[in-house]
């Protein structure tokens, strides 16, 4: 079983021409609002790829819907909690490339509560997998409560902040981050990636694929050839479909396969969670690519 504690974000998804600059006023030639954040899209991402998942986290008042839609995914929703601030949001610009500058406000994601926490977890079991990301409340305490019950923790250390990982990483199996973050980590701690205290890491590398580094050894999976539509989200489908495959028994080099399969489907479609590919997209997709 799969236990995301992450954010439920009401994404609005601007088309614009190009990113904007300072002080620039653009006037977006489309608009969107999609289910997002990284715990939700981390969530649809593992229910898509066929495991079972429990997203534990929080909307306000207006957020009904966006349970709704996580529920329409396949994720268990026992443990989302309705509370008085507002739903969280981000205002997206994506321009036409795909790339994208992204503005978050976190909201009911900062009232999660350490109570629906330990219940949430109750029923979690040895070798069971708790995801976390940034954009939360309660990392560090859900980090030790996990692994108190021999869970293996995935830790996604964005959006990045250094004092934020170091609250959590004595109890992180897994460091999930992208080149830049894992240059501005080991520059902060001023230590090497080889010398952080997990078991492994996952280190995104955007077109240029991702590396499992764990015992001193890298294992390199490439990305699959793309034409990005939209990039928003890509990592947390990458993550969500790479740790669905180690849930089921897969190595690290084909789960990690498996989400570059999922993330290059992903990329082509626009939005966020509703982009995220189904299972059978991605095993056609890899069939064909092999």
């Amino acid at each position: 079983m799969i236990y995301t504690l992450g954010s439920i974000n009401a994404d609005y998804i601007y088309r614009v021409p190009h990113l904007p600059a300072p002080g620039e006023t653009l006037a977006a030639t489309h608009l969107s609002r999609e289910l997002g954040g990284k715990g939700a899209n981390q969530s649809v991402a593992v229910a898509r790829a066929g495991r079972g998942v429990s997203h534990i986290g929080a909307v306000g008042q207006d957020g009904g819907w966006a349970v709704t839609a996580l529920e329409g995914y396949g994720v268990d929703c026992t443990h989302v909690a309705t509370v008085d601030a507002p739903t969280a949001h981000a205002i997206i610009n994506v321009d036409p490339s795909g790339e994208n500058a992204i503005v978050i406000f976190p909201g009911a994601n900062r009232e999660q509560s350490l109570t629906r926490l330990d219940m949430a977890l109750t029923h979690a079991e040895p070798g069971d997998y708790l995801l976390l990301q940034n954009e939360t409340n309660l990392q560090a305490e859900a980090a030790q409560l996990a692994k108190l019950k021999g869970m293996t923790v995935v830790y996604s250390a964005a959006p990045f902040a250094a004092d934020a990982v170091q609250a959590v990483l004595d109890h992180v199996d897994i460091l999930v981050m992208n080149a830049v973050e894992a240059a501005q980590l080991t520059a902060a701690l001023g230590i090497s990636a080889a010398d952080l205290p997990v078991s492994a890491m996952i280190v995104t590398r955007g077109a240029d694929g991702a590396d499992w580094i764990a015992q001193g050894q890298t294992t390199h999976v490439p990305a699959l050839p793309a034409d990005p539509v939209d990039t928003t989200g890509a990592g947390d489908c990458f993550i969500g479909y790479t740790i669905a495959g180690l849930d089921e028994g897969l190595s690290p080099q084909d789960a990690m396969r498996l989400g570059a399969a999922a993330s290059a489907l992903q990329v082509q479609r626009p939005g966020t969670a509703g982009a995220i590919p189904s299972r059978a997209d991605v095993n056609a997709l890899l069939n064909t690519s092999r």
